[in-house]
Parts: C-alpha cells; sequence; structure tokens
C-alpha cells in the first residue's frame, strides 16, 4: 500500500504521518514502515544533543497502522463504504514499553494484531522494531473505535 492509499485510508497527513508504507497486510494483521530522516520537526528540541524519537510517536505509529487496518475491516463490514464518515480514534493505551532508542536515520517496523473486536471496539497490540539494530523498539496495547464527526 501506499503512501496515498494510507492518506485515504486515514486522517493522518505529514508532518504527523507517521507510517511511509504499509509492507503485509491481513484481516486481523498489519506490517508498516517508516524511515525517520532526521529532520522531523521534534529532533530539533528532544534531546538536541542526543536526539531521540520520542517514546509516544512510536506509539502513534502503531496506532495509525491500527487506524489503516480498521479502515480494511469496517470498509468490508459496511459492504465497501469505507468508515462511512467518521475517523479512527484512540480509545485507550495500556502496558506500553519502550525498551530501544529510535534514533535520526533509524528505520521502524511497525506491526500491529487485532486481538478482539467488541460491537465498535477494537483491541489491539503493536509493537515497533528498530530495523537499524533489530531490536525491540516499543509495544503496547491500545483500543480503537470509529468516531463519526459532530
Amino acid at each position: 500500500m501506499s503512501r496515498e492509499q494510507i492518506q485515504a485510508a486515514i486522517p493522518h497527513r505529514d508532518p504527523f504521518l507517521l507510517i511511509d508504507e504499509v509492507v503485509e497486510q491481513s484481516d486481523v494483521r498489519i506490517v508498516c514502515a517508516k524511515q525517520f530522516s532526521g529532520e522531523e520537526f521534534w529532533y530539533r528540541g528532544h534531546y538536541p544533543d542526543y536526539p531521540l524519537t520520542p517514546g509516544v510517536l512510536l506509539c502513534e505509529a502503531c496506532l495509525q497502522a491500527g487506524a489503516v487496518l480498521l479502515s480494511k475491516i469496517t470498509e468490508t463490514a459496511q459492504g465497501g463504504q469505507g468508515n462511512a464518515g467518521g475517523v479512527p480514534v484512540a480509545t485507550r493505551l495500556n502496558n506500553v514499553q519502550f525498551r530501544e532508542m529510535v534514533r535520526p536515520g533509524d528505520a521502524i517496523t511497525v506491526e500491529v494484531d487485532l486481538v478482539e473486536q467488541v460491537s465498535n471496539a477494537f483491541f489491539m497490540k503493536g509493537r515497533v522494531t528498530n530495523q537499524s539494530s533489530g531490536k525491540l523498539a516499543a509495544r503496547c496495547e491500545f483500543a480503537c473505535t470509529v468516531a463519526t464527526p459532530a
């Protein structure tokens, strides 16, 4: 899935789009990739002498990947109608762990699995791997739903 297709699936845009491509996708799993150039705005202020990607942004990358997965699930459930005007929103973030730093120039792999769906709540698990080191950078559990704008 290309960047354009990702933008068609979720409302996120630069400078806050944190997935570059979808590498793999099934009905209950998605794998995405992101390359950090080092020019992203947060590096100027987040430990400027030793710049790091904020852990909360690694969680956000999981949430965005989950939103892309959710857009496919809701499109299938609605007979091809997509999110029917709704937007994916996070409702819960649990058991967050940060293990490996992600620095300017690093690339990450984001893996998200759908664990359970209860009505319009989608419970997922996410993992972020630093491709530069091959080590787990972050993991989290989260829940999303599709909200209808007022």
